[in-house]
């Protein structure tokens, strides 16, 4: 017989009430975006009396997670950037010229001077003054290789030397260059997403295309250019021995060092050494900050190699100058004091507390490895997206009325309990989403308008299943006990069937089509739920009250 005890229908109607009060958000969408925009900026601890007026357009104590809308919905920037991965090659090659440099100075005795040549970009060229004895310095060289940390290279080595006359030629194996690659363009993806991340954007796609692009959409920034703006620049922060200062960027620098200009000082040029004594890949944090005499400043600290040789450093060249630079230009010089224990310090420069700020946070999401190359660059505007927001409301209102209108026509007032379960259905897809923080998209609103036209199926079984049982002169306490239990076979086949195409299709698909997999799995189990549960429990509700002798279906 019919029944439903009551912890049952508390917790039904406890999760339809939880699922209509996550989506509640979503019918306020601007209001809620906007004090939450306000709520993150106060909790950063800038406030203002305009940032708490907004923050209380929303009451705090109601949810306020949204769905996040999609690019296509949204409008936003969408590029495609080319990882420059031969710039690391170079990159490579000159920090290698130190080590190598220091290898073969004990053995001057034996190989006798050493001197760097003018080189290719990807390799190193050494000459050495007594070439008869090549094999030991290549056999020294060859001791600075180290085997490649990878599946396509194992037993590899990542650099290959050989000798040319009088020359000691260093280059990359051509396994090191391929794992190089895929760690370069790994690294360039990591640090784009932090960046973009850092600044507040919401829910951005970023992804790896082929083998040396990253795919960048990110919805609600304003243009493409200002996109480039964050990720553009390669904020490659490195701490240089000063070799000598002038006014002019012709001099010859001498081969192992170039010639720099000032950041902040027009017509000076500094002469620094190629190699680096520390960068900014050693480093663990970077602050704005204010220097002793409160001008804007950015604090930085090393990680332990990097402390170690920049207190080493400072130790040994008291009184010397040391450029600090960035992106190939020298921000300052100071002239080292004393020793620097600890790994840690401060950039000073002329810098507003925007610019302070903003360095601090390309810093600390790190350095691109390489450069990157736009490909592709657009802009949508959010009238597209409106234009896409309307037509979606538009073919779900006219899917949604149309299923209504089907339901009570062909099943009356069952019907009728099948159109209000599937108004929650809905409200329950969009409470979870919010829930999750999913983004919705064009094809997140089909998955929506087919859940809806499948969101019925299961009530359609059930109620042709409870016909046939009337059929057969059962009563209609009955008729409907047999309809549910009978129905849920092929309720629960069907449905399974469908969620394991969702699942693949979130499993192996990517953006859009992701979002129609989350919105079609998410729709089924509400749709299952809504049908076995809400549907029947609203049934038993009517038939508790009206015990009817006959029903119609």
């Amino acid at each position: 017989m019919l029944h439903f005890d009551l912890w049952k229908r508390v917790l039904i109607w406890a999760l339809c009430g939880v699922g209509l009060l996550l989506a509640l958000p979503n019918t306020f969408y601007t209001r809620v975006e906007q004090s939450n925009d306000a709520r993150s900026v106060i909790e950063s601890g800038m406030t203002t009396p305009e940032l708490e007026a907004q923050a209380a357009k929303w009451p705090g104590f109601l949810p306020s997670s949204l769905v996040n809308l999609g690019l296509d919905l949204r409008g936003g920037a969408h590029l495609l950037a080319e990882v420059q991965v031969a710039d690391v090659y170079e990159s490579r090659m000159q920090a290698m010229w130190p080590e190598i440099r220091d290898v073969l100075r004990p053995e001057r005795a034996t190989i006798g001077t050493i001197r760097l040549q003018p080189s290719a970009p990807n390799a190193l060229r050494i000459r050495i003054s007594k070439p008869e004895n090549m094999d030991r310095a290549l056999e020294l060289v060859r001791g600075l290789s180290r085997p490649i940390q990878s599946l396509s290279g194992t037993g590899s080595s990542d650099i290959t030397v050989r000798g040319d006359s009088s020359d000691i030629i260093v280059t990359l194996s051509d396994a090191e260059k391929l794992a190089s690659d895929d760690r370069t363009v790994k690294q360039a993806l990591e640090i784009v997403r932090r960046r973009i991340d850092e600044v507040g954007t919401r829910e951005p796609t970023i992804q790896r295309q082929g083998t040396d692009r990253i795919l960048i959409q990110v919805p609600g920034i304003g243009s493409a250019a200002e996109l480039k703006a964050i990720i553009g620049t390669t904020a490659q922060l490195t701490f240089r021995p000063v070799v000598g200062r002038g006014s002019s960027a012709d001099d010859n620098p001498g081969l192992g060092n170039e010639i720099l200009p000032s950041l902040d000082q027009e017509g000076v040029f500094y002469t620094v050494e190629t190699a680096p004594v520390v960068t900014g890949d050693e480093l663990v944090d970077a602050q704005p900050s204010f220097d002793q005499n409160g001008r804007p400043a950015v604090s930085f600290r090393f990680d332990t190699t990097g402390a170690r040789k920049f207190g080493d450093y400072t130790r040994d060249n008291i009184g010397s100058p040391f450029a600090i630079v960035l992106d190939d230009e020298v921000i300052s010089a100071p002239v080292i004091q004393s020793y620097i224990p600890g790994g840690s310090g401060i950039i000073t420069g002329n810098f507003s507390v925007e610019e302070s700020t903003n360095l601090a946070v390309l810093l600390r999401a790190g350095a691109l490895p390489a450069g990157l190359e736009f490909l592709e660059e657009r802009t949508i505007g959010p009238e597209l997206g409106a234009d896409s927001i309307e037509a979606g409301k538009v073919a779900t209102g006219v899917a949604f009325a149309g299923v209504l209108v089907f339901m009570f026509l062909s099943y009356g007032l069952f019907g009728l309990f099948a159109n209000i379960a599937l108004i929650l259905n809905i409200a329950m897809i969009f409470g979870m989403l919010s829930l999750i923080g999913a983004t919705l998209t064009l094809p997140g609103i089909a998955g929506i308008v087919l859940t809806v036209g499948m969101a019925v199926d299961a009530n359609v079984l059930i109620f042709e299943r409870i016909r046939e049982e009337l059929k057969t002169a059962k009563g209609p306490a009955r008729a409907i006990d047999l309809g549910y239990e009978k129905a849920l076979s092929a309720i629960l086949d069907a449905n399974i069937t469908t969620f394991i195409t969702a699942v693949i299709l979130f499993a192996i698909g990517s953006g859009p089509v992701r979002g129609f997999a989350i919105t079609l799995g998410l729709g089924l189990l509400t749709s299952v739920f809504t049908a076995i549960y809400v549907t029947r429990l609203l049934i038993v509700m009517w038939f508790e009250r009206r015990r009817p002798k006959t029903i119609e279906v």
